[in-house]
């Protein structure tokens, strides 16, 4: 018995996945019935049938009961605020061929690559500082030979100096090297899996070190392990049936709050829209089915932070902010320089759908009866105690 204990609290999640293979998730879905998501309503402590139920069409009547139970328990466990960041591209180099993305070695496009100095990032962090911004996420592509972890983390400093939270949005990494970016002020690491379906997964990585889905899929705890305060996980919807992946990031949100409980969990919703000329996503998600997956995943993870970025329409983000949604970017460049100096003959990753500036989106948040939050908690309180 304590053999088995010791062997379920040490599994690595490449490993616990294989245990949910696709068609067992799939079946899981296909046959939930109103009962099944009834008592998926009715309980608190939900389990993995009640988010295959949640997820499955038979939910679709209750979409407006999910829709209000999503709305009080995020009120429950993060008020009427809704944080602000921006993300700062540092670089657009990149070694991985991701068929699905404008940054990949093989994209085809003819922009110009580049890697941003210090007195670049400073400028570009002194731009988001003046329209209000207290919280940045740096972004990088695949390239750790030419931007390896020791230059996000002098970039990390350098941000530190504008912004009192600092995120990176980069390669996959190893414990020590997440520890120097903590080290440097990394305060969050987001990773996308991109697809949770292994086929699928080397279907569109072509190349480099990306193309190791279990080295990508723990790399999140490898973060955990090295301090990190907030852990966002996603799914790059699109690349998959949205129901399975969604299935698959809520294990994924309870393993991290399981094993890494001194950091918070974050969940993203990043939705394809946009995409180089040699790819179509086989599998684009709906509007509405986007609103059950944040509705279902709200039920699953109460306590976790909802990401929404600007991939989505004004219109459509002005209604998702009630839905669960904690944080939202606004103002956003998807281009190194893309605040200061513009950038506009720069490559850039995707393309935006909402393009008002911050004190748009801020006017918005307050139209729906919530408070826009520049700034989440007090770093300098953090680093004193240890604790979130």
């Amino acid at each position: 018995m304590d053999t088995e204990w010791y062997v379920v609290i040490t599994m690595a999640f490449s490993d616990e996945i294989t245990q949910w293979p696709p068609e067992k998730v799939r079946q899981m879905i296909a046959s939930a019935t109103p009962d099944a998501v009834e008592r998926a309503l009715e309980r608190e402590d939900r389990t993995p049938a009640d988010l295959a139920a949640l997820l499955s069409p038979a939910a679709v009547p209750r979409l407006e009961d999910m829709a209000r139970m999503a709305n009080r328990l995020t009120r429950q466990y993060f008020g009427r605020t809704i944080s602000l960041y921006a993300p700062i591209y540092i670089s657009n180099l990149c070694a991985a061929d991701c068929v699905y993305c404008g940054f990949a070695a093989k994209s085809g496009i003819r922009m110009r690559r580049v890697t941003l100095k210090d007195a670049e990032i400073c400028a570009e962090c002194a731009a988001l500082a003046e329209r209000g911004f207290r919280h940045v996420l740096l972004l990088t592509g695949e390239a750790p030979a030419k931007v390896p972890p020791r230059r996000i983390a002098d970039a990390a400093r350098v941000a530190a100096e504008y912004f009192p939270s600092v995120s990176v949005e980069v390669y996959a990494m190893e414990t020590p090297e997440y520890a120097l970016l903590e080290e440097a002020g990394v305060e969050g690491v987001t990773l996308y899996q991109e697809t949770y379906d292994p086929q699928t997964y080397r279907q569109v990585h072509l190349s480099g070190k990306k193309m190791d889905y279990a080295w990508r899929l723990d790399a999140l705890e490898r973060a955990g392990r090295a301090g990190i305060r907030r852990l966002t996980i996603g799914a790059l919807l699109g690349l998959y049936d949205w129901a399975c992946e969604g299935f698959w990031m809520g294990l994924h949100g309870r393993y991290l709050q399981r094993t890494c409980w001194r950091s918070a969990l974050s969940v993203s919703f990043p939705r394809l829209r946009h995409t180089p000329n040699r790819f179509r996503p086989p599998a684009l998600v709906t509007d509405a089915q986007l609103v059950q997956l944040i509705l279902a995943m709200r039920l699953f993870l109460p306590q976790a932070g909802f990401n929404l970025s600007t991939r989505e329409p004004a219109w459509l983000r002005d209604r998702l902010v009630t839905l669960g949604i904690t944080s939202m970017s606004a103002g956003s460049s998807t281009r190194p320089g893309g605040y200061a100096s513009r950038g506009e003959e720069v490559l850039e990753q995707f393309e935006i759908e909402d393009t008002r500036g911050p004190d748009e989106v801020v006017a918005m948040i307050r139209r729906a009866g919530l408070d826009p939050v520049w700034k989440d908690y007090d770093h300098a309180f953090y680093r004193e105690t240890g604790t979130v």
